[in-house]
């Protein structure tokens, strides 16, 4: 697929990126059809949550997506130690339902249709947990990159959420909806590529304008959820604290994209940070909370479910799964 191809595709799919990725793999083998996709079904409090899978993104390199700056033989170093390839990166994407009695809150909606057959089943996992997109009240946006809103919109212009007020940070809205953005602080090359890609997050924001609800720091939803603005990654990125019952889960969407590099690393960053040393900053400091405080965690991007906790470990930290004795 060439740059034009995608450039082309992504913009009629009504989404843009400014995720790294040197190509769109489409052409990569994806899993044999499967009659359900999986999902993870768990209590928080009173609160029943449930992890369902949007697939994956396949980068076809580590650097400079992954630590821009680093030695080469540093990073490929720490893969080979936690046992990971050098040469690509699969990211998951994880996507988290919560229920609160009548209310059900979906936290950010996968690629859509723009990126391939190895992503966009979000429709299709909600089914297989029996959850109706038209019975979405709320649903959370963490920042505007495609991988995070590209299931808002259906190919066709129309909505998958219907019935969902649509919470998106204001300092977010208007960094996206701005003339131009200034991308002058990331390390991703092709500038150029970046805000032809804004078009499309454009585009979505303005499809979901009637369902739009801009929030300020600190909001507070349904007495169960917190949104707190975590910058670098994007200007309002947004991190979720749902809590109940004296218990607590922070999604922290793209704070970390790297289990094995960024823990121990948070200062080495990822280029598609639009301010990597704020992204940086921001990451260490969460982190720092996160494992100070034993809460736990849901992962956007990390392994399936994306579930664990952090634990700090020399002048880094390190992410701990959670395991479960038989699939739930």
């Amino acid at each position: 697929m060439n740059r034009r191809s995608v450039i082309r595709n992504m913009i009629l799919a009504g989404v843009g990126t400014a995720l790294p990725l040197t190509k769109l793999l489409a052409s990569v083998t994806a899993p044999k059809d499967l009659k359900s996709r999986p999902f993870h079904r768990f209590t928080l409090g009173d609160l029943e949550l449930t992890t369902v899978t949007d697939g994956y993104v396949h980068m076809d390199k580590v650097q400079p997506i992954f630590a821009p700056g680093v030695p080469r033989k540093e990073v490929d170093d720490l893969l080979k130690k936690n046992f990971r390839p050098t040469d690509h990166v699969d990211l998951g994407i994880n996507m988290l339902v919560v229920r609160k009695q009548d209310k059900l809150i979906l936290i950010d909606t996968g690629v859509g249709a723009a990126y391939g057959k190895n992503s966009g089943w979000l429709l299709q996992s909600l089914a297989d947990a029996g959850i109706q997109p038209e019975a979405i009240n709320a649903v959370v946006i963490s920042h505007g990159h495609p991988d995070h809103i590209g299931g808002l919109v259906k190919e066709d212009g129309q909505l998958n959420f219907p019935n969902a007020t649509v919470y998106l940070s204001r300092i977010e809205h208007d960094f996206w909806m701005a003339p131009t953005q200034d991308f002058s602080k990331s390390t991703f090359e092709d500038k150029a590529l970046l805000h032809t890609f804004a078009l499309g997050t454009q585009k979505v924001f303005r499809t979901v304008k009637p369902q739009l609800q801009l929030f300020e720091d600190g909001l507070t939803l349904f007495d169960c959820i917190r949104l707190e603005i975590a910058p670098g990654h994007t200007p309002g990125h947004t991190i979720t604290h749902i809590y109940s019952g004296g218990q607590e889960m922070v999604h922290i969407a793209d704070l970390i994209h790297s289990d094995v590099l960024l823990f121990p690393h948070p200062e080495w960053g990822f280029n598609g940070d639009t301010d990597l040393k704020l992204a940086a900053a921001t990451r260490k400091k969460v982190l720092q909370r996160l494992a100070d405080n034993g809460a736990a965690i849901f992962a956007y991007h990390l392994p399936w479910p994306g579930i664990g906790h952090a634990r700090k470990q020399g002048n880094g930290f390190e992410w701990v799964a959670e395991t479960y004795a038989y699939p739930v």
